[in-house]
């Protein structure tokens, strides 16, 4: 899911302030009831597809939010709890 920094279209998807907040707070209300795609749709605003996976993958890489192994989105507030999860094994 990580997007190439080296593509130069992912500064035509540059998300505002304001959509990332938004992003994050309805990640943090919705934590561990959806995956992305039902995620994306249940925003206050419409985000444009690219935007949206872009925020997560800001989110997901300050270790704001994690990703289960079936897709579930879930808001992490801590970092010591991020990296133990991070660290997991795969199964």
């Amino acid at each position: 899911m990580e997007t190439k920094l080296k593509d130069k279209s992912i500064f035509a998807r540059s998300p505002t302030l304001d959509t990332v907040l938004m992003v994050e707070r309805t990640i943090e209300k919705y934590s561990g009831e959806f995956n992305r795609t039902e995620l994306w749709k249940k925003l206050p605003k419409k985000v444009m597809w690219q935007t949206y996976l872009i925020i997560l993958d800001y989110l997901q890489s300050i270790n704001k939010i994690a990703i289960s192994n079936n897709g579930i989105l879930v808001y992490i507030w801590s970092p010591e709890i991020a990296k133990k999860f991070v660290s997991r094994k795969k199964y």
